[in-house]
């Protein structure tokens, strides 16, 4: 099968064998992808990861040794796969399992290539009614759902979402409707129109703005989530955040963030950290038309054209990039 490899810090195009599927697993073909943050720090040297990254995607069952009826089905799968005994697998929360794989970029070969393998009780099956290109979007979708899992937020809390990339665009999404006062900040009018047309308010950060300025027009917010995938970002976060507010964290990157302890430890700041969420959330916000996620898709490439998808994803600006098998 054809496969993209990370070595070092190259991107290689790569004939790889079919990945070994045990009895309950699946072997998946994939239909399509998403390329994400996550993936070009795991290139930048995050988690100094080796091999087939992609952990946003849509497949096929190809073959599945317990579950023969299961061929043929559409499925996505939860990212994260546990040892299936610790006290985290037996809560059903292989998220923080200490011996995981994590798809693509813990462990496991992940979702660019023509086939990957999965445990059986990770899939989940897509409704006839959702297109490829939506169901592509359950793992973000779900990443972003998890903020509101986490906190016990109330309508009158006043929230701010920092970045417009797509997680920071679906977070603002799939809050907007409990949360009126919800502001979305970022630096691309484009990108922020998105949003708007889907009801969040939104405010642009005009080059060399600082969290102060936004501060003394606005004040100070209840929970700041930040969602800018920069490592300046926590540190923004925290400016903006009132005394006994609450950050939550959702950039992961390879570099360390420096920000001011004392201010956390002055203000009495929470500071919460988030990642994966419920994918079965996930795909009932995308059958119920709750979230449009069509207008975050800027390009689709094929998979023969991976390097030049690879590269328009790295331009600052880009909504997502996905591409089909």
């Amino acid at each position: 099968m054809k496969a993209v490899l990370f070595q070092g810090e190259k991107v290689a195009l790569v004939e790889k064998p079919l990945p070994p599927v045990g009895r309950d697993e699946a072997l998946i073909r994939t239909a399509m992808a998403g390329i994400c943050s996550t993936d070009r720090e795991l290139l930048a040297g995050y988690h100094d990861f080796a091999g087939i990254p992609g952990h946003e995607f849509v497949g096929t069952v190809a073959r599945a040794p317990a579950r023969p009826e299961l061929v043929g089905r559409r499925v996505i799968a939860d990212i994260n796969c546990g040892c299936g005994t610790c006290t985290w697998c037996l809560a059903d929360d292989p998220r923080h399992c200490p011996e995981r794989t994590t798809l693509g970029i813990r462990g496991r070969d992940g979702a660019f290539a023509e086939y990957l393998s999965m445990p059986l009780r990770n899939l989940h099956m897509i409704d006839a009614s959702l297109a490829t290109e939506e169901a592509v979007f359950a793992e973000p979708l779900a990443a972003a759902l998890e903020v509101g899992q986490q906190l016990h937020l109330k309508s009158r809390d006043r929230v701010v979402v920092l970045g417009d990339g797509t997680l920071g665009i679906l977070i603002a999404l799939s809050l907007r409707l409990a949360f009126p006062r919800l502001l979305l900040c970022g630096r691309y009018t484009e990108k922020l129109r998105v949003a708007e047309a889907q009801g969040v308010k939104t405010r642009l950060l005009e080059p060399g703005g600082a969290p102060a300025d936004i501060c003394r027009e606005l004040g100070y917010f209840d929970v700041v989530i930040e969602a800018t995938g920069r490592t300046e970002g926590l540190a923004w976060a925290i400016e903006l955040a009132r005394p006994e507010g609450t950050v939550v964290v959702k950039t992961t990157s390879h570099e360390p963030a420096a920000i001011s302890v004392a201010r956390i430890v002055v203000r009495e700041l929470t500071i919460i950290g988030s990642r994966c969420g419920d994918l079965e959330l996930a795909l009932s916000f995308l059958k119920n038309r709750w979230i449009d996620v069509k207008p975050l898709i800027e390009a689709v490439y094929p998979f023969s054209n991976f390097h030049e998808a690879w590269h328009h994803a790295g331009r600052r600006g880009t909504l997502k990039i996905l591409v089909s098998f």
